[in-house]
């Protein structure tokens, strides 16, 4: 990358190279000195992107390869935006990606953050929202949670952020969720982590998918955080052409970022899905969202349920029935005034720190309370 913003817009799209495994490992302080490139570049959205860079983000990416090319493009400067995780102390964590091939022959991109310099209290498995990536603000989330001692782990599902599958393509929930359950499976069953408490962490649709993943291991996990959970929505349902756009959608982070500045910054996040849902994706959500409300008496498991008062996206009363219906003897349940539905990534600094100290206090108390048991 050039040195200055000037030669950067004029240069050629940098060289990538895309190979069918890789493995990178970091190690030692992750606050990396930003280069004045980076700094000018946040600062001027993308606009202030090369143009081989802009059209490489406006491409066409439903396939796999090519969201692996364009978040290689950019993992630089999505790090040098100036959000208030991404800023965090997080000394001392080693972090790894990797492509793995489950069982169903897929290629799914995983990535893992370990403190080196503690003891880990627990491990975390992270189940990221609709259209989502675990390579862009769960990065910032995912080292607050790893300094604190966490090992965390998270995975894109099929058909979303780097794995492989057509973009933003769910035609089985069902399916989704068994392909989260053997990944993390398998993590927990390393001789490295076996002992350790578990935990679920689900952000809206990932929500979602920490629940489902429960009802079919109800003995398998010793709570789950749920921020924004989604336990119902509204969308129209239609069974033809099961992979087009077909559902109106407004723009997301209008209605999920109260914070407009970060809201500007969603522009970054270059491989999550934007485009309207596909309609089989938003059958199979509607589908899921149902099927929930005649099973929450069947959730047993500690639970930690945060919401924001103001969310559009997912309704957080629905969250509160969840809390009073679980059979869990174990819950709690924090409603946020006036905040919307991103709890953790479009908040003012001040409520996403706020949000996050409870959820460190809480994972802190059950990681004891799961050791001395």
């Amino acid at each position: 990358m050039a040195s200055n913003l000037s030669a950067f817009t004029q240069t050629r799209r940098p060289d990538l190279v895309l190979v069918s495994k890789i493995e990178i490992w970091t190690r030692g302080n992750c606050r990396k000195k930003k280069s004045r490139t980076v700094q000018l570049m946040a600062n001027l959205g993308l606009e202030g992107v090369s143009e081989e860079l802009r059209k490489l983000a406006d491409g066409n990416l439903d396939l796999a390869p090519e969201r692996r090319k364009v978040r290689e493009a950019f993992k630089e400067i999505q790090l040098g935006i100036d959000f208030c995780l991404f800023k965090a102390s997080c000394t001392g964590l080693r972090m790894k990606e990797s492509y793995e091939v489950n069982s169903r022959g897929l290629e799914i991109f995983t990535k893992s953050w370990i403190p080196e310099k503690l003891p880990i209290k627990a491990i975390i498995c992270f189940c990221h929202g609709y259209g989502d990536t675990c390579t862009f603000f769960v990065e910032g989330i995912a080292r607050k949670l790893a300094s604190s001692g966490f090992g965390v782990f998270a995975m894109d599902y099929p058909g979303f952020g780097l794995s492989e599958g057509l973009h933003g393509f769910i035609p089985s929930f069902d399916r989704l969720v068994d392909d989260v359950a053997e990944h993390y499976s398998n993590i927990k069953e390393n001789p490295e982590y076996r002992s350790l408490p578990s935990f679920l962490f689900g952000q809206s649709m990932g929500g979602a998918v920490a629940l489902k993943m429960h009802l079919k291991q109800p003995h398998a996990w010793d709570g789950a955080v749920l921020v924004a959970p989604m336990c119902k929505i509204l969308i129209g349902m239609a069974k033809l052409f099961p992979r087009g756009k077909l559902v109106p959608q407004k723009d997301f982070a209008e209605m999920a970022f109260k914070d407009v500045n970060k809201r500007k910054m969603t522009k970054y996040n270059v491989v999550a899905y934007k485009s309207k849902p596909r309609l089989r994706t938003a059958v199979e959500l509607l589908r899921t969202t149902q099927d929930f409300e005649n099973h929450l008496e069947e959730v047993s498991l500690p639970l930690l349920i945060l919401h924001g008062e103001a969310d559009v996206i997912t309704d957080p009363s629905v969250s509160k029935t969840l809390y009073e219906k679980a059979r869990s003897s174990d819950k709690k349940f924090h409603l946020y005034k006036d905040a919307w539905h991103s709890l953790l990534e479009g908040e003012s600094d001040e409520m996403i720190f706020q949000v996050l100290d409870d959820i460190i206090s809480w994972l802190d108390e059950h990681s004891v309370i799961t050791r001395t048991h």
